[in-house]
């Protein structure tokens, strides 16, 4: 039977300043942990430490831009209406420093944990 997702769950994010995460499905909130599904709105200017995470990261942009370091070459800017597949065991690094910062929906398979992230010594 389908299952009502009434809320997200908001979560305390990494970086600087501070984004905003809403949990709708994952560890969190729905206690699953196949995927996580959640809507972030970065301010501009704000980053987060690199990661070296064991999960597949989906991040779909719906206004402004993610800009997306990586070790193989230039950062990728992502905006409204594009989207980055990022791989386990892939280092990367998330920011949005342009006006307006980003709003963008990420999806982890399986779901983001703390433990499965590996974020780079701050």
């Amino acid at each position: 039977m389908p299952r009502k997702i009434p809320a997200p769950t908001a979560i305390k994010a990494a970086g600087n300043p501070p984004k905003q995460i809403d949990e709708f499905v994952g560890k969190v909130n729905t206690g699953g942990d196949q995927c996580s599904v959640a809507v972030m709105n970065s301010p501009q200017g704000w980053s987060e430490p690199g990661q070296r995470p064991e999960f597949t990261e989906i991040t779909l942009v719906l206004e402004g831009m993610v800009m997306v370091e990586h070790e193989r070459g230039e950062p990728i800017e992502v905006r409204a209406n594009e989207a980055v597949v990022t791989s386990p065991g892939e280092w990367v690094r998330y920011s949005s420093p342009n006006p307006g910062g980003g709003r963008y929906v990420s999806v982890c398979i399986p779901a983001f944990s703390p433990e499965t992230v590996h974020r780079d010594e701050e």
